[in-house]
């Protein structure tokens, strides 16, 4: 399934979640750049667990600053491209209700959860962890609570056909992360030193916005919660 677009529209405008796409497009064109010292440079800003916890010479910088560079790098073209349309269909609605600071702050801690959770199942990996899908994850854990009636367009191909089908926010969201944590309960026999999709990042992202969206929500919502609370009853 490949969402297009949402149904909720927004009464700010997104800076902070267009900021975060535009930085994740300008360092994957820079990545390209580098040739040959491509894979040195995904190995010194990539988050790799057998490295920050089996190499003493590192110093403060270098064995925390990978937490928050890795969340900005890509793998290929395909990676950062699935990982910037779920950010821009999903994101601007989340900081629309969070307030662009929130936001940012949000996001960010959804990233290091989520790369402690995929760092919890393969401390031994050698693999660069890239990306910014355990942030993203987090930012659709925030989406699932706050607009689940909404309706995402989404690209369904069935067989030879391609449908377009417009699906409740909580059922596209909840479909997605049951097949997160179904592929990450199955990578748990695989050998910690091949790649692939970094799934408890994920898992652990989605349920670092999940328990996050609530304390972080602006008062306004809360309040306006609270009054049609009290209305209603």
């Amino acid at each position: 399934m490949i969402p297009l677009r949402d149904t909720v529209r927004t009464n700010t405008f997104p800076i902070i979640n267009i900021i975060f796409i535009a930085i994740n497009i300008i360092i994957f064109v820079y990545e390209q750049s580098l040739g040959n010292r491509l894979n040195q440079f995904i190995y010194h800003y990539g988050l790799v667990p057998a490295i920050l916890f089996s190499n003493a010479e590192l110093t403060v910088t270098d064995r925390f600053l990978p937490f928050i560079s890795s969340m900005f790098l890509h793998g290929g073209w395909m990676h950062l491209i699935g990982n910037m349309l779920f950010l821009y269909i999903f994101g601007d609605n989340v900081e629309d209700r969070l307030g662009h600071l929130k936001y940012a702050v949000f996001y960010i801690i959804c990233g290091l959860i989520a790369a402690m959770f995929q760092i919890a199942t393969n401390l031994h990996s050698n693999i660069p962890m890239v990306g910014a899908s355990g942030a993203i994850s987090g930012v659709l854990g925030a989406y699932l609570l706050y607009f689940p009636k909404s309706k995402v367009l989404t690209l369904v191909p069935i067989f030879i056909f391609i449908q377009f089908i417009h699906i409740p926010a909580a059922v596209f969201i909840l479909i997605w992360f049951g097949f997160q944590l179904l592929s990450g309960i199955g990578t748990l026999s695989i050998s910690h030193g091949m790649g692939g999709v970094a799934f408890w990042a994920h898992i652990g992202g989605f349920i670092g916005g999940l328990i996050l969206a609530k304390p972080f929500q602006k008062k306004a919502y809360k309040i306006f919660n609270n009054m049609k609370t009290n209305y209603y009853h």
